[in-house]
């Protein structure tokens, strides 16, 4: 069985979906581009691929999903 393998990490033009090593293009935000990474992992899913998303952790000045960590705190 095929592995699809998603990974969503921060770059200068903000968040990328990388799929299997290709790195596509980029999203305003973490929660954006994870959206993205399951709407295209459900289609692997569906066709028998097994399939692994990594999300990259967000540091302190990074935005939480469609927020903001200072607003947290």
């Amino acid at each position: 069985m095929q592995t699809e393998s998603f990974e969503i990490v921060r770059s200068d033009a903000g968040w990328i979906v990388s799929h299997n090593g290709a790195d596509g293009m980029p999203y305003a935000t973490k929660e954006a581009a994870f959206e993205a990474a399951v709407a295209a992992a459900s289609g692997a899913v569906r066709a028998g691929s097994d399939v692994s998303i990594v999300v990259q952790g967000a540091r302190a000045k990074d935005r939480a999903l469609s927020g903001d960590w200072n607003a947290l705190s």
